[in-house]
């Protein structure tokens, strides 16, 4: 059991026969009253995000998640398919558990597969990922990082605001916590 008070990002507890991992956790003062946790939790089963108060002496079970290294093949109708690095066993997870990380993942792009007991649950992503731009605005000529900034289309359809000296084509680090612009990737650089 964990309280409440020591729940943290990332963290994944059960509730109710819910799997719930914390997106993000506060605390809370209110003028008058006793201090609260401020959640916003995400129900790894069906999907849902609900934002919530708790006590922070309020217990819950806090679960064990673990990963194993596992490649994203491909995507076939409404599930994406995994290949464990280990035994070269294949997992389907449908596409509406992990849509948000679909934004971010190539196919044979290495991830960690999350699982609680036997159930595969979701999907770890690097810290940063390397994606092409596919669509932006025209390069202004004289542009500097401290502007403004525009929209900027990936390859996976993920939209993120890039400087204005970004050009179609460039390949980006892309911080796949937060969903930003980290910087040209190496690799582009390297050939430049």
């Amino acid at each position: 059991m964990i309280e409440a008070i020591n729940l943290k990002a990332g963290m994944t507890f059960e509730q109710n026969g819910k799997l719930i991992k914390v997106l993000s956790a506060e605390h809370h003062k209110p003028g008058k009253g006793n201090t609260v946790m401020r959640m916003k939790l995400y129900d790894l089963r069906s999907g849902a995000t609900v934002e919530k108060t708790m006590r922070p002496e309020e217990k819950v079970e806090q679960a064990i998640v673990e990963t194993k290294d596992a490649q994203y093949l491909y995507t076939q109708g409404d599930v994406a398919v995994f290949m464990d690095m280990e035994t070269y066993e294949q997992y389907e997870i449908p596409t509406a558990t992990i849509q948000n990380e679909m934004k971010f993942m190539l196919e044979n792009m290495n991830v960690k597969i999350d699982y609680f007991n036997s159930e595969v649950i979701g999907v770890t992503l690097p810290n940063t990922v390397q994606l092409k731009v596919a669509e932006t605005e025209p390069s202004i000529k004289g542009a500097t990082v401290a502007g403004s900034g525009k929209s900027a289309t990936m390859e996976t359809g993920l939209v993120v605001t890039v400087p204005d000296f970004i050009k179609e084509g460039e390949v980006l680090d892309i911080n796949t916590q937060k969903g930003t612009y980290q910087s040209r990737a190496s690799k582009y650089n390297d050939e430049n």
